[in-house]
Formats: C-alpha cells, structure tokens, sequence
C-alpha cells in the first residue's frame, strides 16, 4: 500500500529537484578531484558521514521504537523504515573513499608507517585490507537487519499476523546490541584513526549518541512536512510532537554530557598522547567553533526543549529540529576536519558545501522514491489502536 496522490507528486517533483542538485554536487566533486584530491576527500568524508549517521541512526530508533513501543515511534517509523531502504546507496557511495585512503589517513602511508614506532605496533588493526574487510562486515550487519525489519514490517501489513510485532521485538533486541559494536567500531576506524597517536574510550559512545540525534532531528523534520497528508493528519498531535521533543532533550543533554566528560578526562589526565588532540581544536580559530557548538549545540536548544509549549508546536519544533541538523555538520566538521588538516586552522573549502550537494542531492532523491512505497502508518500493527486510542482510524 503506497502514499496518497497528492503526496507522491509531490515527492516526485522533490525527487528530480534532489536529482539536478546532486548532478551538478558531483560535477563539482569531479572538478574538485582533478583540481585538489586532497581537498575533495576530506570534504566527501566529512559529508559522507553526516549522511552515514542519519541512516544508521535511523536503524537504531527503529529498533528502540520496536522495543518500546508508543505513538511517538508509530508517527515516525516509515520515516525510520525509508530512510534505512537508502543503505545500498550509502554503501556505493563510500566506495570512493577507498581511493582516498594515504590522503586520508597517515597509516595508510607505507613511508609514514615505516618512521613511527607507535603506528608499526598498531599495524596489525590499522592496515588497508583490514580495514576493507571492517567496511564490508558494517554494511553486511547493517544492510541485513534493514531488510529484515522492513521485510517484516511489510509482511505485518499484508496479513495483521500478531506474531510478527514479537518477531520485530526479537530482532530488534540484539540488533540494538550490535549497533553500539558496529557504530563504535565504525567511528574508530573513519574518525578516530585520522589521528591515530589519539585515543578516547568515550569517542565511540560520541559518534553513537550523534548518530541517534542526528536520525531523530532528521524523523522530526520530515513529520513536520508530512503531517498535513493522510493519515498523519487525523493521527498526530501535539503530545507526538512534545514526546519527541523530549527525545529531542534527552539527546542534547547527553552530547553535552559525552563530549564534556571525554575533555575532563583528557584534561585531568595530562597525558602528552591524548592533549594534543584539544590543543589543535582551541588554536587557529577553532577555539571559536567549540564555543559556537557549547551555546548553539547545547544551551540554547537546551533552554527552548524545556519548554512544554515549544515541543508541542509543530513548526517550532521542526525548526530546531533544522537546526541541529545544521549544527550536527558543525560538530563534524569540528571533529574530523583537524584531523586531516593538522595545524592549518579553521578553514571551510569550496568543496564542503559542494560534496553536501552531491551527496545529499542523491541520497534524498533515493529517500523520496523510498517514501512513496508504502503507507504513512504502519497498518496492521496490533499496537497501532492502544497507542493512538479512539483517534485510531481506518486507512487505505
């Protein structure tokens, strides 16, 4: 069962627009490739993985809401279900930065191994093939439990069978589990190695906590758009809104729990292996950045997600929820970027805003056709009536 008319013409014409955005996005990049590689690798990474942590994070809330249950995630779960249908694009397109790799990454560079002590004794974790071969077991774990919970989600649909809700549950459970392993994992091996003298056992939980924020600022956003359309219309209300909102909450309180309990313990420990890692992002212009993200990224969204009425307005909430979108490239870029250009100081290229529009063009493009496929609401659902009460209705 698909959308109704008037929304899939819509998505439609989005669709194209998305289409023509992302041609000209790699017209560019391939202009960028030829002109300055080194430039066009570090800014198809930084988009890459804004676009990676909205598809994953999607894969996680989808399984939470699985577990839980509650209307929240019924309102946003084809949403969730959609956005991880773009997985086989997300995989292609990670593919050119295997190009990039001696660019990227200092232990990819066979004369930089060769001069450093330290990376001869991580070798046998960071060396190319092994790092392929982690690239390749992410996707297959992360390709296979889309497909299943969507396979099943479509098979609910077609037949109402009670049984399914617990199949979703069971998968969902260790898929949880290994989410925390794959996305930990992940964010070593395309972040955290880009600076690989560095280490932090928080980093992985950083990347994870981003990963859930950036899927459920993305969900509420759509929400936002898509709520006009049946049956969205006689089925969300504001309470949807305020118990995202505090989501929303939970998941700005805990970046900035994460992120200043990793500086307290670095600072605190005084170790030459880790400090450096803060010293190149409070010099050069960066200083300016991390107090940008302290006030935009945690205390003014903070302040206005305390706010009952605020979380309850649609409109509201879907601009802040646009705005930690905007503000989750700012911590990505705070991240990564160092990392690749040490000692170069604050610096934007023409190719980030470029490799966003390529990018994102394609993958939102893939996420339009994905959304026309089926209903806005799950439709067999036992749980769909006890969440949504007498508001429940019966749709085609």
């Amino acid at each position: 069962m698909k959308v109704a008319e008037a929304l899939a013409n819509q998505l439609d014409r989005l669709r194209g627009r998305f289409l023509i955005a992302g041609g000209l996005g790699v017209l560019g990049l391939a202009v960028a490739f030829s002109v300055h590689p080194g430039h066009f690798f570090r800014s198809y990474l930084l988009s890459y993985l804004f676009f990676l942590s909205i598809t994953v994070g999607s894969l996680a809330i989808l399984m939470l809401h699985h577990m839980v249950g509650g209307g929240w995630g019924f309102v946003i779960r084809r949403i969730l279900e959609a956005v991880t249908r773009t997985f086989p694009l997300v995989g292609v397109l990670f593919i050119p930065l295997l190009f990039g790799l001696p660019e990227l990454f200092e232990w990819a560079r066979p004369e930089a191994v060769a001069q450093d002590e330290l990376l001869q004794l991580k070798q046998p974790y960071l060396n190319v093939p092994f790092f392929i071969g982690r690239a390749a077991l992410y996707f297959a774990l992360w390709i296979a439990w889309a497909y299943i919970l969507n396979l099943r989600s479509v098979q609910q649909d077609r037949t109402g069978d009670p049984g399914l809700t617990r199949q979703l549950q069971l998968i969902s459970g260790p898929g949880i589990l290994l989410m925390g392993a794959t996305i930990t994992f992940s964010s070593i091996d395309w972040a955290m190695s880009l600076e690989p003298h560095w280490f932090s056992t928080i980093y992985g939980l950083i990347f994870l906590e981003s990963y859930g924020l950036a899927a459920l600022a993305f969900a509420v956003l759509c929400l936002r758009w898509l709520r006009p359309y049946e049956p969205l219309a006689k089925i969300v209300q504001p309470k949807h809104f305020h118990d995202l909102g505090n989501l929303l909450l939970a998941f700005v309180m805990l970046w900035a729990y994460l992120n200043f309990s990793q500086y307290l313990i670095v600072w605190s420990g005084n170790l030459p292996e880790e400090i450096p890692w803060y010293l190149s992002r409070t010099h050069g212009g960066w200083e300016y950045l991390a107090i940008f993200l302290i006030v935009f990224h945690f205390a003014l969204p903070f302040a206005l997600l305390l706010s009952r009425s605020n979380k309850q307005r649609a409109r509201v909430l879907g601009l802040l929820a646009g705005a930690l979108l905007l503000l989750r490239i700012a911590d990505l870029f705070f991240l990564i970027v160092p990392g690749i250009d040490h000692h170069a100081g604050f610096n934007v290229q023409w190719t980030d805003p470029v490799a966003f529009l390529g990018l994102g063009g394609l993958w939102l493009a893939v996420l339009c056709h994905k959304l026309k496929d089926r209903a806005l609401l799950p439709i067999n659902d036992p749980r769909l009536r006890e969440a949504f009460g007498e508001r429940m209705v019966e749709h085609g």
